[in-house]
This record gives structure tokens, sequence and C-alpha cells, in this order.
């Protein structure tokens, strides 16, 4: 069916092997191009775009701690820090 391929990416120019069971999976996800970074640049990129998204302060309805999160808190919305979200997600 699927034989590894190898690629170079477009970021570093290394060659990288697209081996056959990520093609069966991007197939069964239905993704039609293949891969254009190595991993290392595909956790790179990804690694930067989390870092530059900004961030909002609020204090956590629940606990009344300072929490940062990814969106601007809105007045008539609670917002919860990380470990109060968590234990309301665990409750439900």
């Amino acid at each position: 069916m699927y034989e590894d391929k190898t690629l170079v990416c477009k970021e570093c120019g290394n060659e990288f092997v697209f081996t056959a069971g990520e093609q069966e999976f991007y197939a069964e996800r239905g993704f039609a191009n293949e891969p254009q970074r190595c991993k290392a640049c595909r956790d790179a990129r990804k690694q930067n775009q989390r870092t530059d998204r900004e961030m909002f302060t609020a204090v956590c309805a629940n606990c009344g701690k300072e929490a940062k999160v990814p969106f601007r808190p809105r007045e008539d919305r609670p917002v919860y820090c990380s470990e109060c979200f968590a234990k309301m997600k665990e409750e439900q």
C-alpha cells in the first residue's frame, strides 16, 4: 500500500521521511497534502505560535486567584483559573 517517502523540509532544507504509517494516518483524516516541514520545524513553529498569543489577567470566579487567559474577559461571564476549570470539568 504505502511506502516511506523522503521529502525535503521547506523550512530548514533537510530531508525527512514521510513514513507509510504517517501516510495512512493522513489518508484516514482526509488530508490531501503531504507535510512540508520536518517534525523539528513543525514543533518549533507550533511553539512560536503559542508564545505569540496575547494573554489577559483575570480574577478566578471560584478561588479568587489571579489567572492568565488567552481571551479578553467579559464582565458578564465568569473566568476560572486552570486548577478550578479542571476541577469543574472533572465534576461534569
